[in-house]
């Protein structure tokens, strides 16, 4: 029996610790060739000297389990090292069909305190890492579709994270990382589709090196799977990855401790038409003063309520 991702070639970022391990162990245990990128670095900073073993430890992983991996160790948001990174998927293993990007540090701070380079160093690694793989991977899928005249295998599975959707107040450097995540992911999904590739987007949850502290305060279980295990993570990254999932694209899903909730597109909550040829400071004061003023106090576009998000068992109390 053949297994889901078999002939399949996969190219994972930040994959030495983490979300990004439990992914590319998954993409392996599934039948996929992975590549595993992890620049190494031990600070969840970004700070300290760049090591291959993480990426080295997780490659020897996946061999040991009889499936077939390289590392990289390269940094995903330097142009040339992400052209380099497809270039070895293509090169080992004759083409690249997954790209999960999940590279990330995390600086936070206050948008008072916040200095310059705490905003451009993690800008640059989340979004711009994410855009350079992504470039390069659909500069290889478009050149196939054309060589092959018609649609190939393609396959983008991208990280934002629940910060985006809340506006963790902590975080705007991440924040904004993770929400321009969402728009390369939409603008990619419905750029490549016409070349059979699919782009989707997750937020998931779960306790890593980058949320120790986050999650200090919930405990493990004595037994049983962790309910942040980020092995709860990585069965949706291997599912979004594989033939079953062709018709999802462009999508956002919520996922951690055996839950997924797929998050809606924004609706339009209010329309206003001005009654003349364009709005006057009275006409707008008329109309939008008395609607803000009925709503909650407080409510703003974000969506704090998936942070609420838990898992419903059928034999757990009502």
């Amino acid at each position: 029996m053949s297994l889901p991702l078999e002939g399949l070639t996969a190219l994972v970022t930040g994959a030495g610790r983490g979300l990004g391990r439990a992914e590319a162990l998954e993409l392996g245990r599934l039948g996929a060739a992975v590549v595993v990128n992890d620049y190494g670095q031990p600070g969840r900073d970004g700070s300290g000297e760049a090591s291959a073993t993480p990426a080295e430890e997780v490659a020897a992983e996946i061999r040991a389990a009889g499936g077939r991996a390289v590392a990289h160790t390269g940094d995903v948001a330097d142009h040339q090292q992400a052209r380099e990174l497809v270039g070895l998927a293509v090169a080992e293993f004759g083409k690249l069909d997954i790209l999960v990007n999940n590279a990330g540090i995390l600086r936070d701070r206050m948008v008072f305190s916040m200095t310059e380079d705490e905003w451009d160093s993690v800008i640059r690694v989340h979004l711009k890492g994410h855009f350079n793989t992504t470039h390069f991977a659909s500069v290889h899928w478009r050149a196939r579709s054309k060589a092959a005249d018609g649609p190939v295998y393609g396959r983008i599975v991208n990280t934002s994270s629940e910060a985006f959707l809340a506006g963790s107040a902590g975080q705007p450097n991440y924040a904004a990382a993770k929400g321009g995540i969402v728009g390369l992911t939409t603008s990619t999904a419905l750029a490549l589709a016409k070349y059979g590739v699919t782009a989707n987007v997750i937020c998931p949850r779960a306790r890593t090196r980058m949320t120790e502290d986050v999650f200090a305060g919930f405990g493990r279980p004595d037994d049983g799977l962790d309910p942040l295990a980020p092995e709860h993570v990585a069965p949706l990254v291997g599912y979004l990855a594989s033939p079953a999932a062709a018709h999802v694209n462009g999508q956002l899903l919520v996922v951690h401790g055996g839950m997924i909730a797929v998050v809606e597109r924004p609706r339009v909550a209010a329309k206003f038409d001005s009654k003349q040829e364009t709005f006057s400071h009275d006409e707008l004061d008329a109309l939008l003063t008395p609607y803000y003023a009925d709503r909650p106090g407080g409510e703003t576009f974000a969506a704090a309520e998936v942070l609420g998000l838990r898992r419903d068992r059928e034999d757990s109390p009502r």
